[in-house]
């Protein structure tokens, strides 16, 4: 049977710990930042950990990440 292959855009987006938790990072970081206060921009540089719902149909996209 053939290798299958890797969703390079989610790949990209998502990163896999040991425990086989999926982290992601967050949104509303990208422009309009001066009306968002530094403990805001701070918490948004943080990953975070991917709902256990959309955490099964990432786990498909990414075949080989433990």
């Amino acid at each position: 049977m053939p290798k299958m292959k890797t969703h390079r855009g989610s790949a990209k987006r998502f990163r896999v710990r040991k425990s086989g938790k999926i982290l992601r990072s967050k949104a509303y970081k990208s422009h309009i930042l001066t009306k968002k206060s530094s403990k805001r921009k701070r918490n948004l540089r943080k990953p975070t950990v991917v709902s256990q719902a959309d955490a099964q149909k990432i786990k498909k996209l990414l075949p080989y990440a433990s």
